[in-house]
């Protein structure tokens, strides 16, 4: 038996006995395991199709070289040599797409994701950039069939954001965006601009997988302190009367986390604290991922918020993608949100390199 068929053999094994288990009383009792099951039994139902189609490649493969062999009229050899030839194109194509549903899936990939935007250098631009690239994101989402909430954020001097933060909630939400994080630079002549002349501004997005709690053990009456503030900014009357706003500091580490776009104090606070447990989680990974990289440097997904990741050049109408070398030249509406192509490109690419790691 060849060596794939083997893992999809053993995958096919584990697809019957979770499916067995998630019918069992006692298994359906405990909520947490059921939804953990369910999950995996969902992953692995493709698999166990491909599976099939493989095992019935290799079958037929097997039946027709044997009706060759033993076969004298030559019409019913023809019609073996056929079906050969034919089984023989399709087995590569789908050795190889086995071979990449195999790649184990970082199972941070179907969390939800907390996105934070922040100008950095250009000043104004740098704030008018956050909030054109934050639109460009809500697009997507929109395109996806996403939800988003905004937990936190700070207008510029004159427009746009210092910076702002949001939740990201839907399917596969991390794996999709887990590539965003870093350096955005942007080339275009600014509004504030009276000589025409073409600026080079930047922002930093950062993209955390969100943590359940069952990930991160977070004691909010020895570890956090909790503070109270009056939210600034857009929002009304109510929001600017009351100390709706929270702050939260986290006392080993030092993490501030605030949140003061919702309209009441109790959701400000849930949000703050999803925020809080999912940087600290992020830190954890990063550890991890360091301690990874020292044996495998990745191209993709290096995790360096510091580096910078992509240039959106205006007057070219240009996106260009430093990691991957990819340029594309449809500006205009990728930052309204017709981003998927790069975001396809850089899973491939990263699976490229997992494939590349384990031959």
């Amino acid at each position: 038996m060849n060596d794939l068929l083997q893992k999809l053999e053993a995958i096919h094994y584990r697809f019957i006995e979770v499916g067995t288990q998630i019918t069992d009383p006692d298994i359906i009792a405990d909520m947490p395991r059921y939804v953990k099951l369910s999950k995996e039994y969902k992953d692995l139902d493709e698999m166990d199709k491909i599976y099939f189609k493989y095992k019935n490649i290799l079958d037929n493969l097997v039946s027709a070289k044997a009706l060759l062999a033993e076969e004298k009229d030559p019409e019913m050899r023809e019609m073996a040599k056929g079906e050969i030839d034919e089984l023989e194109n399709l087995r590569p194509e789908m050795e190889e797409e086995i071979k990449f549903m195999l790649i184990p899936k970082d199972p941070e990939d179907d969390k939800n994701a907390i996105m934070e935007f922040r100008s950095g250098t250009g000043g104004d631009e740098a704030c008018i950039f956050v909030e054109d690239v934050f639109r460009m994101y809500t697009m997507f989402f929109k395109e996806r069939g996403w939800q988003y909430e905004i937990l936190n954020s700070s207008p510029g001097t004159t427009s746009g954001f210092k910076e702002i933060a949001c939740e990201v909630t839907g399917d596969a939400i991390y794996g999709n965006l887990k590539f965003e994080s870093g350096v955005h630079r942007v080339q275009r002549v600014p509004e504030t601009e009276s000589q025409g002349r073409v600026h080079t501004s930047a922002i930093t997005v950062a993209v955390l997988p969100e943590a359940e709690e069952v990930d991160v053990e977070l004691n909010m009456a020895t570890d956090v302190r909790r503070d109270t503030f009056r939210a600034s900014g857009a929002g009304g009357q109510h929001v600017n009367k009351t100390e709706s706003a929270i702050r939260l500091t986290h006392i080993p580490t030092g993490l501030v986390v605030e949140c003061q776009d919702g309209r009441s104090q109790h959701k400000n606070l849930e949000k703050a604290i999803t925020v809080l447990r999912s940087r600290l989680y992020q830190m954890e990974l990063d550890r991890i991922n360091e301690e990874r990289s020292a044996h495998r440097k990745t191209l993709v997904s290096s995790g360096d918020r510091s580096a910078k990741i992509r240039t959106y050049n205006y007057p070219q109408g240009r996106i260009t993608d430093h990691r991957i070398n990819k340029t594309m030249y449809n500006l205009s509406s990728f930052m309204n949100g017709d981003m998927q192509e790069m975001v396809d490109a850089l899973k491939m690419a990263e699976n490229a390199e997992k494939l590349q790691a384990e031959t």
